[in-house]
C-alpha cells in the first residue's frame, strides 16, 4: 500500500520534502495530488495563496514537471486550485459577492469585500452606434456613441472587463473626464450627470473571446458571465449601456432591490 509522508514544518515556513512511494499501485502524480490537498486541508496553504512553481514542486517531489502538471490538473479539475495564465496556480477561494442593485458602483462593491479595487482603461473612442446599443440609449443606428472599455481588478486580480457606451451628444467630454477621474461615476458628474441608477440588468453565460480571456487571465474553456446593463439619469433618460464580462468562477452575482 502506498504511503505519503509530509514532514512537519514550523509556522511561516515552506512545506518540507515529501517522500513518494514508487511501488504500491498509486501513481506518482496521484500521490502529489494527495499531498498537496492534505497541505491545503491542514491550512498550510490558505485560500488565495499561490502554490510553488511547477519547477519548485518537481524538485521538492523529485519528479519531472509533467508529473507535477498532472497533479495540478487533477486538483484544478476538482476545484481545489485555480490556474491563472501568466500568474501561476492558487488555492481556490470563494467567489467574490458582487451586488447588483439600483446603484451599483464597482469600487464601492469591491471595497465592501475588504478588497482593493482598481480600474484600468483599455480602449476609448467615438463610434457609430450599432442597433443593439442605439436602441436602449434612445438613439438612431449610426448616431455617435462614446466607448470606454475598462478592466476592473480586486487586489490585482482581474474580475471584469466592461464596455461602457454613452450618447456622445450628451457627454462629449466623457473620455477626457474619465482619464482625469479614473471613475465612471465621477466622470459622469464632471460631465453634468450628477447621479444615475440601474434600470435593468440581463445576465447570460458564454465562453470568452480570445481578447477577454487574455485580459481576465482565463483559459478559453472557462465561462464568463455577461451582464448587459442600462443606466438612466435622475430624469429617467438613458445615459449608459454597459456590457460586463465577468470571470464566472471569481464572481457571485447577488441581486438586491
Amino acid at each position: 500500500m502506498a504511503t505519503i509522508e509530509v514532514e512537519p514544518t514550523e509556522p511561516g515556513e515552506g512545506a518540507g520534502p515529501v517522500a513518494l512511494t514508487r511501488r504500491g499501485g498509486v501513481a506518482l502524480w496521484r500521490q502529489i495530488e494527495q499531498a498537496l490537498e492534505a497541505e491545503i486541508a491542514s491550512e498550510g496553504l490558505a485560500p488565495g495563496d499561490r502554490l510553488p512553481t511547477e519547477h519548485a514542486l518537481a524538485e521538492r517531489f523529485g519528479v519531472n514537471r509533467h508529473t507535477v502538471r498532472q497533479a495540478l490538473g487533477a486538483l484544478e479539475e476538482r476545484g481545489v486550485v485555480r490556474v491563472e495564465q501568466g500568474r501561476g496556480t492558487f488555492v481556490h477561494d470563494d467567489p467574490l459577492p458582487y451586488t447588483v442593485r439600483k446603484r451599483t458602483r464597482f469600487s464601492e462593491t469591491i471595497r465592501l469585500q475588504n478588497r482593493e479595487p482598481h480600474s484600468r482603461l483599455i480602449l476609448a473612442g467615438n463610434f457609430p452606434a450599432e442597433s443593439a446599443i442605439a436602441r436602449p440609449l434612445g438613439l438612431r443606428r449610426g448616431e455617435s456613441v462614446i466607448l470606454l472599455e475598462t478592466l476592473g481588478e480586486a487586489d490585482g486580480r482581474p474580475i471584469t472587463i466592461a464596455s461602457h457606451y454613452f450618447p456622445a451628444a450628451r457627454v462629449p467630454d466623457m473620455i477626457a473626464a474619465y482619464r482625469a477621474e479614473g471613475s465612471i461615476t465621477r466622470a459622469l458628474a464632471r460631465c453634468g450627470i450628477a447621479d444615475y441608477t440601474r434600470k435593468s440588468t440581463k445576465v447570460t453565460a458564454r465562453l470568452p473571446s480570445a481578447e477577454d480571456a487574455r485580459a481576465l487571465r482565463l483559459p478559453r474553456s472557462r465561462p464568463v458571465l455577461v451582464a448587459e446593463n442600462l443606466n438612466i439619469d435622475l430624469d429617467g433618460r438613458p445615459i449608459e449601456v454597459s456590457i460586463n464580462r465577468m470571470a464566472a468562477e471569481r464572481v457571485q452575482l447577488v441581486f438586491e432591490p
